[in-house]
């Protein structure tokens, strides 16, 4: 009885609209916010990519702004709900995940280029880094399985409740 009410609680707080409405302002927020430090200096951004070594050095100033205001408008569209937001941040989780992932890997010393020139300076911070867009990773799963379930499909009616045969 008392695991019946836990659960449906848990139910009702993890289905909540309020709670799907926050992580998607919170999380559009963190990338508007830094999309936005980002395109203050893109030249500091430039610089924290080129420590990675990855690219070109041709397609480091494209990057270093197109990343940014691309992040900046997801952020925004995260907000406001515009559709595909939600598809572009999961993509740039992704490839940042990635990215730290080879910093850690190859035991790089540098500035994650996350937010600006003064945070995560060391390797430790790469791992900080990682972590956190691990976290956020988890949080796009929440509002695609969120939505999913809210939006009404039949489909996922055996996974939350049990059906009354007819």
């Amino acid at each position: 009885m008392l695991l019946k009410r836990i659960s449906k609680w848990c139910t009702k707080i993890l289905l909540s609209p309020w709670l799907h409405r926050l992580i998607r302002f919170a999380l559009g927020s963190v990338f508007v916010y830094s999309g936005f430090i980002k395109l203050m200096d893109p030249k500091a951004f430039a610089k924290a990519i080129s420590q990675y070594d990855i690219l070109p050095e041709s397609l480091l100033a494209p990057f270093a702004i197109g990343l940014p205001a691309l992040e900046f408008l997801a952020g925004l569209g995260l907000i406001f709900a515009v559709r595909g937001s939600l598809s572009i941040i999961f993509s740039l989780l992704i490839m940042f995940v990635i990215v730290l992932w080879y910093g850690v890997l190859n035991n790089l010393y540098i500035d994650c280029g996350c937010f600006s020139p003064e945070e995560l300076k060391n390797h430790e911070g790469l791992w900080h880094a990682f972590y956190r867009d691990i976290v956020m990773i988890f949080a796009v799963v929440y509002l695609y399985v969120s939505h999913w379930i809210r939006s009404g499909s039949k489909a996922h009616l055996s996974l939350w409740t049990k059906t009354k045969p007819n």
